[in-house]
C-alpha cells in the first residue's frame, strides 16, 4: 500500500515538474493559475483604459486558457478576441515586471496594475518606480536588457 502511493506521489510530482518546465512562465497567482491578476488584458488597449489608466477586471465566466494559464476578462467579447490572437493581448514577458527583468532581477509576479503601453506592446510593473524608470529613461535599452533576460529564462526552462 506504502509503495503504491508513493508511485502515485512520484507520478504526479513528475508530471507537475514537466507541465512547469514545459510552458513559459505565466504571471500568476501563489494560490491560483490565474494570470495578472485577473485583469482583462484586452481592455489595456482600449481608448477609454489608455486615457484613464484604468483597467477592467476580468470575470471568473469568461476565462481562455493559454500557456497553462487562466486569463480572465471583462466580457465574452473580450475573452473570444483573445482567443482569436492572444500574441497581441499577452503582456510582455507574460505578464512578469518589466523593470525587474531589465535588472537582472529574474521573474517578478504582477497583478496587473501597474502598466504601460510601448510601441504598441503592453508591459507590466510590480511597482510604479519601476514603470517611472522606465518613462523617464531609455526604455528601448531597458526592453533589449529585459529581453535578454527573457530569453536566457526560456532558455533555462528547455
Amino acid at each position: 500500500m506504502h509503495t503504491q502511493i508513493l508511485r502515485w506521489i512520484t507520478l504526479l510530482l513528475t508530471a507537475l515538474f514537466s507541465l512547469a518546465h514545459a510552458a513559459e512562465p505565466v504571471s500568476t497567482g501563489w494560490a491560483n493559475n490565474t494570470a495578472i491578476g485577473g485583469k482583462d488584458t484586452v481592455s489595456y488597449y482600449t481608448q477609454i483604459s489608455r486615457a484613464s489608466h484604468q483597467v477592467e477586471q476580468g470575470n471568473c465566466r469568461f476565462v481562455v486558457q493559454h500557456k497553462g494559464a487562466n486569463w480572465h476578462f471583462a466580457s465574452k467579447a473580450s475573452a473570444e478576441k483573445f482567443a482569436a490572437n492572444p500574441d497581441a493581448y499577452t503582456p510582455q514577458y507574460n505578464g512578469h515586471c518589466a523593470n525587474g527583468l531589465s535588472l537582472e532581477e529574474g521573474l517578478i509576479p504582477t497583478v496587473g496594475e501597474v502598466w504601460e503601453i510601448f510601441a504598441d506592446k503592453l508591459y507590466l510593473f510590480y511597482g510604479e518606480r519601476g514603470r517611472q524608470r522606465w518613462l523617464a529613461g531609455d526604455w528601448k535599452a531597458y526592453r533589449a536588457q529585459a529581453d535578454t533576460a527573457w530569453r536566457a529564462i526560456l532558455a533555462a526552462k528547455r
